[in-house]
């Protein structure tokens, strides 16, 4: 059977993904052999592919492929996550468009929208792995609020509750004015913006004088409950026990010291506006100070702020400074850049506000998470990003765990008509639990809030497996813990230290055993890819044109662990044409016809070499896999493929031009070829499939597919014999470089000396002969004169060119700029080595590379001018 001339990617993924699905090779289930197990980070179900996914998925599929060819039942678990605040944005946002508003709804209406809105775009994204080639078992696909997976959420908060973890109390949190719901620290992203400092004048009370207050947020002043100055400081003595008048609505309020005022800053003197800033709320429990909160929900000022009802903060900002200037209690504005936090989910504004909430105790919680990674019994990969995980777990604040949502498990807390409060799994429990307190039960109710969405997904590699309401389950006990996490580096404290958490209060385990660290997917020019910039290529796209394998390639050729990607688009070509390569080059050995001889010698040797350079490159593969580089794996492999295969072995064993190759030949170039494609197969899962069924390897029954056959393992492998060869290689290229500069045909047939060494240089006579296209290869003792002579490892070889090949004064232009160079580089190394610290300090290994280095350069620069006098 012919193979087509080019290959066909979306004929072959369509083709294999179906197969692989029908005969279920994703499947897992456990049994005897080693388990491996990768839980997906579970992308929200608002979401769509883009670049970061399609990094993060590769990287676990390329793992799991890995795993199940080397014999392990291989586990990946799919799954989305119910994103709690982007998800009720996305439901609200489709009701406004039908002309519904989300207040005009009853709870249960809402959820009803919600879910349908989930059924019809919540498996967008895991349709869309599918064309990723992402091998998960999708019968095992879970969603955060699957019925078994919101009970494991709500009995987690009882079980807190219950061990003293989980409080209710008012608190300041960071207050998402369009969300309308509180956020954890966490979600809160601080960005630099440009400001205005607005410098205002509070008249000090039974006085003409005033004082300067500088602010950023005039808006609030008509919350102000105090103005602290530094008792040290000289210039405001005069104000201690004074009193001032708040601009625009004349409220007398204490001046009062305290050191936390910083003298140097602004004017000295600060508004102190406990309901709108963390540090000014503290300070004013501090000194009993009265609480004003101004703002609503949504971010408009309220009846409090007596001016402005109902203005949008941003616009009342400009609005106060207006009525500030008109009535001359401005004294200066100045342009200012300063820190602003803003929702991780909706990218407004945060407004610190004080609330009712439900929170979490971290400090004592967190220190098992701490731990497990100071150990290395979790291990982060790289390494860098311990430093900040660890000073973030030292430092932990408190966990606020309720948001002001419809949608996500909402919190088991029951009230009775007088706010009392019980935390019970059922109304029937709260309403036994009320009684046992000897209180009443009467117009009991549920809590409206909901948990933060990381609450949920905290539980997700133990309830996956259903490990929180049944832990002797046989998936629980066979694939927990996990052995890979694959995620980004920003989610480390949201969600993976959440899990190492809550597995350990579970089961003294961690959910994991490795957490490999992603980088952030930028453009070329190294800004982060996104919608709003415009330099985020739709991978789906990308895929439709250069083929799922060379994306996949392309995304991983430049992507090590923690380092940010540089995405081109230039990549993905690269790995079109890795593919490509590889389909010619099986199209190049498919059309060989045989001839019923053994192998030539020179085909023998051809076979010893690449099979210790195999080996030595999966034993390179593996350390690279071990270690996680698998940027630097795959690299490993393109150029055993590309160089090592396609361009010199093949090389050495093709017969002449539409000649047969010898049968035996034939069957070890067949060996070869399906062990490089079951390596390559982890990256390029379709290409590889759909060679590997190719008549050319015989009839294959439906389960015999690449998928699972057995991965190469490390075996012994001889390196004098790999830098024989390279020595070999060398010659080669150095005679394809002569012919190169002198503008000779690569048809004209050269002849070649070789040096007496100590490499037996006859097996290789044949070889060179072909490869190099030589007239008459000689073996010499002396140095040959009038030739061109080059080193290729420590062997001195000679070109001997017809005087019409050569311009000598060229060429003598050209050995001198040679020799100038070398001796200009044996200076550097010569005074390096004359550096008695470097000698001393330096590995010894380190130290004789260098003096290699100094070898090699003095027997070049030998060679050179000895070629340099034999030009005459």
């Amino acid at each position: 059977m012919s193979i087509a001339k080019t290959y066909n990617p979306k004929e072959a993924e369509e083709k294999w993904y179906s197969y692989w699905m029908e005969n279920g090779f994703f499947r897992s289930t456990p049994d005897e052999r080693e388990p491996y197990t990768i839980v997906m980070p579970p992308p929200n179900v608002t979401g769509v592919l883009h670049m970061g996914h399609m990094l993060n998925n590769t990287i676990q599929d390329v793992l799991i492929r890995r795993a199940r060819m080397q014999g392990k039942n291989a586990c990946w678990v799919p799954g989305t996550d119910h994103a709690s605040i982007a998800t009720e944005a996305k439901v609200v946002a489709m009701l406004k468009e039908q002309g519904i508003d989300k207040k005009s709804l009853t709870r249960e209406d809402f959820l009803k929208h919600a879910w349908e809105w989930k059924e019809k775009y919540g498996g967008i994204i895991l349709k869309q792995l599918e064309k990723l080639g992402a091998s998960c078992d999708w019968d095992r696909t879970k969603f955060t609020m699957d019925p078994d997976l919101s009970e494991a959420v709500i009995d987690t908060f009882i079980k807190f509750y219950k061990d003293g973890y989980i409080y209710r109390g008012v608190r300041m949190v960071n207050w998402d004015p369009q969300g309308k719901t509180a956020l954890s620290d966490e979600e809160v992203i601080r960005k630099e913006v440009n400001q205005k400092l607005y410098y205002i004048r509070y008249k000090i009370k039974d006085s003409d004088e005033y004082i300067i207050i500088a602010t950023t947020r005039p808006e609030t002043i008509m919350a102000d409950t105090a103005i602290c100055i530094n008792p040290n400081d000289e210039r405001y003595a005069h104000l201690k026990g004074k009193s001032v008048i708040v601009p625009l609505v004349n409220r007398e309020i204490p001046v009062i010291q305290d050191e936390y005022v910083e003298m140097e800053f602004g004017t000295g003197c600060l508004k102190v506006t406990p309901a709108h800033d963390l540090n000014d709320y503290e300070l004013g429990q501090k000194h009993n100070l009265p609480v004003i909160d101004i703002l609503n929900d949504d971010g408009t000022l309220n009846e409090k702020a007596e001016i402005l009802v109902g203005e949008d903060r941003f616009i009342a900002r400009k609005k106060v400074a207006k009525l500030l200037e008109e009535v001359g209690q401005i004294e200066k504005i100045e342009d200012y850049k300063s820190q602003v936090g803003f929702s991780e989910r909706t990218d407004a504004a945060i407004e610190p506000k004080l609330s009712m909430q439900w929170f979490c105790k971290m400090e004592e919680i967190a220190k098992p998470a701490l731990s497990y990674v100071e150990d290395g019994t979790i291990k982060l990969i790289p390494e860098k990003f311990f430093a900040s995980y660890k000073h973030w777990m030292e430092n932990v604040k408190d966990w606020c765990i309720s948001r002001q949502l419809w949608w996500g498990q909402r919190i088991p807390a029951w009230y009775n008509d007088k706010n009392e409060w019980v935390v019970a799994k059922t109304e029937a429990d709260a309403i036994k639990e009320f009684e046992a307190q000897g209180k009443s039960a009467t117009g009991i109710r549920q809590e409206d809030d909901v948990l933060d969405t990381w609450f949920s997904s905290g539980l997700w590699p133990m309830s996956v497996f259903d490990g929180v309401r049944n832990p002797e389950n046989e998936d629980f006990k066979y694939y927990y813990p996990t052995n890979d996490l694959v995620t980004a580096p920003e989610i480390l404290f949201f969600w993976v230290a959440r899990m190492i958490i809550m597995g350990h209060d579970y089961t003294q385990k961690p959910p994991f055993r490795n957490v490999y660290l992603t980088g952030i997917v930028r453009d070329k020019l190294g800004r982060k890819m996104s919608k709003s910039l415009g330099n985020s290529p739709d991978p789906i796209e990308l895929m439709e044109q250069y083929g799922t394998d060379g994306v996949r390639v392309g995304m991983l050729l430049s992507s090590p662990a923690g380092n940010d990607l540089m995405f081109d688009v230039s990549y993905c070509e690269q790995g079109r044409n890795f593919a490509n390569k590889i389909w010619n080059a099986f199209r190049l050995v498919k059309g060989w016809e045989t001839i019923d001889n053994p192998a030539t010698e020179a085909q023998k040797t051809a076979a010893v070499w690449f099979e210790n350079r195999f080996n030595q490159a999966v034993a390179e593969i593996d350390e690279h896999f071990a270690n996680y580089r698998l940027s630097d794996a795959l690299m490993a492999t393109y150029k055993l493929i590309w160089d090592d295969f396609c361009a010199w072995y093949l090389e050495l064993v093709k017969p002449a031009y539409q000649q047969p190759i010898e049968a035996e030949t034939l069957e070890t170039v067949k060996a070869f070829f399906q062990k490089v494609l079951a390596l390559a197969h982890p990256f390029m899962p379709f290409l590889t499939e759909e060679l590997y069924h190719d008549e050319i390897f015989g009839s294959r029954d439906a389960k015999d597919c690449i998928i699972v056959a057995e991965y190469p393992k490390v075996a012994a492998f001889d390196e004098n014999i790999i830098k024989e060869f390279a020595t070999v290689q060398q010659i080669i290229s150095e005679v394809r470089a002569v012919r190169n500069s002198k503008g000779i045909s690569p048809k004209v047939e050269l002849p070649l000396a070789i040096s007496n060494t100590d490499i037996d240089f006859a097996k290789y006579q044949e070889s060179i002969i072909k490869l190099a296209n030589i007239s008459e290869l000689t073996f010499v003792q002396e140095k040959v004169t009038g030739a061109l002579s080059f080193l290729a490892g420590k062997t001195e070889c000679y070109v001997q060119l017809a005087a019409d090949n050569i311009d000598v004064d060229a060429e003598r232009e050209r050995i001198t700029k040679e020799i100038e160079y070398l001796k200009g580089f044996l200076i550097s190394v010569d005074k390096k080595l004359s550096n008695e610290r470097f000698v001393q300090n330096a590995k010894s290994e380190i130290v004789q590379n260098e003096q290699n280095k100094k070898a090699d350069a003095e027997a070049k620069i030998q060679i050179l001018e000895e070629s340099l006098a034999n030009l005459g």
